[in-house]
C-alpha cells in the first residue's frame, strides 16, 4: 500500500484524473496477454513528458517501481507488475504530433494505436510497416517495447527497420534525443536501436519519428497446399531466392490446419501437411506478372492445390483461414505457451519435425503457424495448467523447444520479447560476457532499477 505521502505527490504530478488507488481499479492493470497477473499499488497515466520525468524522480526518491504499459496485448509478461511497483500506463499519451508527407515521417506519442498510425498515414497514401496481429488494439509504444514487426517484416522490415528517432527519459531521469528526422545517418552510437527492443527497461519513450512508406497500388493473395512440411519449405525457399519480394509469406502446419477445418467453414484440401498463405503488393500494371512468377515458385513436386484471389473479396476470404486459428485455438485448450521462434528459413522442417517429437515426447498438443518468410514460427503448447502433470510436462517442453531452436542455429523471440517468460532461458542463447555488459548498459541508463526490472534478465 501506497503511503499517504506518496499517494499526494502522485496526485499532485497527475491530478486526481490521472492516479488510479482503489486495489479493485488497480487490478485492471495488472496482467497482459500472457495470462500473469499481480495487482499494482497504483497506476498513473501521465500525459506529458514532463510528468514521465516527475514519476521516475519520485520513484526513484521512494525506492519504488515504474512498470511502462502499453494496451497489454505482449505474451511474455513484459508489462506485469512486480511486488512494490507502480504501473504507468501510457494510454492517454495518444497524439499524432505531426505528419510529413513529403519528407514520408510522422510524430507520435506513445499511447497511440497502430490502427490509427496506418489509417492517418493512408490519408497521404502512406503506411508504417508494423503490422502485428494485434494492430486494432496495440500501441506504438507497446511496438517499440517488444519490436514487434507482424507479417510484412518479410519485404519492409521490423520495426527497428521502420523508426527512425525517438524522444525518452532514462531511469536516471535524463531526457534524451535519439536518431534523425532522415533516413540517413551515422553520427554517435545508435540508441535508437538499442532502446528499441529494451521493454521498457531502459528509457521510457515519449516521443517516435516513424518512417513512412508509400502504399502499394493493389495486392493479390495467393494459397497453396503441400503434402508436406518438406514440400512447403522447398516452396518457401523458392519464393524468397526469386525476383519477386512478397509482401507477407504465411506458414500454417497440419495440426493447425486441421483445427481450422473442425471449427470454421474455411473449405480446405484433405490430408494437406502444410498451407502457405502469400501476398503479393505493388503496381498494377506489374501486379499480374509478380504473381505469375511467385505462383510459379509455388509448384513443387509437393503441391495438392493453389488458389489466387483475383478479388479484394477473394483476398479476404483467404485469410479469413490465417485468422480462423486464434479462436479455434482458445477452444481446444484452457491454457497456451505461445512462443515466436526464428530458425533459418532452410531449417524449418527440422524444426517442425522436432516440434512433432516433442508432442510425442511430452504428450501435449502443439500447433505451429506464422511468418515463414523470416523463418518465425508460433509454437503454442496446448496445456491444462490445473493438471499439475501437464503444467510440469509442458514447462520441460518450452525448454527442450528452445533448445531445439538454438542447435537449429535460431533465436528465441522473433517479436514477443522475454519479459518475465522468457527470463529464465535467455542465458541458453546469450553468452555470460554478453550479458554482462547488458546489466552494465541497464546500470548506466537505469541506475536504481526502477524501470521495468525483473523482466529480461534471469535472476542472478
Amino acid at each position: 500500500m501506497l503511503s499517504d505521502s506518496l499517494a499526494e505527490r502522485l496526485r499532485e504530478i497527475l491530478g486526481h484524473a490521472n492516479l488510479l488507488l482503489d486495489p479493485a481499479d488497480c487490478w485492471t492493470y495488472g496482467f497482459d496477454n500472457s495470462r500473469r497477473q499481480l495487482s499494482p499499488l497504483a497506476v498513473a497515466f501521465p500525459t506529458t513528458s514532463d510528468q514521465i520525468g516527475q514519476l521516475i524522480a519520485t520513484a526513484r526518491n521512494n525506492r519504488i517501481a515504474l512498470v511502462p504499459r502499453g494496451s497489454g496485448t505482449g505474451t511474455t509478461g513484459g508489462a506485469v507488475p512486480v511486488e512494490n511497483s507502480i504501473v504507468m500506463a501510457l494510454e492517454r499519451m495518444d497524439s499524432i504530433i505531426d505528419i510529413d508527407p513529403g519528407n514520408r515521417t510522422m510524430h507520435v506519442q506513445p499511447g497511440v494505436i497502430n490502427d490509427a498510425v496506418q489509417q492517418a498515414a493512408a490519408e497521404h497514401g502512406l503506411f508504417w510497416a508494423p503490422d502485428p496481429g494485434s494492430s486494432a488494439f496495440c500501441t506504438v509504444g507497446g511496438n517499440l517495447a517488444f519490436n514487434a514487426a507482424g507479417p510484412r517484416a518479410v519485404k519492409y522490415g521490423t520495426t527497428r527497420e521502420n523508426v527512425l528517432g525517438l524522444k525518452a527519459i532514462t531511469g536516471a531521469g535524463k531526457e534524451i534525443v535519439t536518431g534523425t528526422n532522415t533516413t540517413k545517418g551515422v553520427v554517435g552510437y545508435d540508441l535508437t536501436r538499442l532502446i528499441i527492443g529494451s521493454e521498457g527497461t531502459l528509457a521510457v519513450i515519449t516521443e517516435a519519428t516513424l518512417k513512412l512508406l508509400p502504399l502499394p497500388e493493389s495486392r493479390r493473395t495467393v494459397m497453396a497446399s503441400y503434402a508436406s512440411i518438406d514440400a512447403a519449405t522447398r516452396a518457401i525457399i523458392s519464393i524468397m531466392t526469386q525476383p519477386v519480394m512478397p509482401c507477407a509469406v504465411e506458414f500454417i502446419d497440419r495440426p493447425a490446419i486441421d483445427m481450422i477445418r473442425d471449427f470454421s467453414d474455411a473449405d480446405l484440401p484433405q490430408h494437406a501437411g502444410a498451407l502457405l498463405m502469400v501476398e503479393v503488393d505493388g503496381a498494377v500494371d506489374c501486379l499480374d506478372s509478380s504473381v505469375q512468377s511467385v505462383s510459379a515458385a509455388l509448384n513443387n513436386d509437393g503441391l495438392l492445390e493453389q488458389r489466387i484471389a483475383t478479388t479484394e473479396a477473394e483476398s479476404r476470404q483467404l485469410w479469413a483461414t490465417r485468422k480462423a486459428l486464434s479462436p479455434a485455438l482458445r477452444k481446444i485448450a484452457p491454457n497456451k505457451l505461445n512462443e515466436d521462434v526464428v530458425v533459418p528459413v532452410t531449417r524449418i522442417p527440422d524444426l517442425i519435425h522436432g516440434i512433432e517429437r516433442l508432442s510425442e515426447q511430452y504428450h501435449l498438443s502443439i500447433v505451429n503457424f506464422g511468418h515463414a518468410g523470416n523463418g518465425n514460427i508460433h509454437v503454442n503448447l496446448l496445456y491444462d495448467n490445473t493438471d499439475p502433470a501437464q503444467d510440469a510436462s509442458a514447462r520441460q517442453c518450452l525448454r527442450s523447444l528452445f533448445t531445439l531452436v538454438l542447435e537449429l542455429g535460431g533465436t528465441l523471440s522473433g517479436e514477443h520479447g522475454i519479459g518475465i517468460e522468457k527470463r529464465d532461458y535467455i542465458s541458453q542463447e546469450i553468452d555470460t560476457a554478453s550479458l554482462d555488459l547488458m546489466r552494465k548498459l541497464k546500470t548506466v541508463f537505469d541506475p536504481d532499477n526502477i524501470l521495468n526490472p525483473g523482466k529480461i534478465f534471469p535472476s542472478p
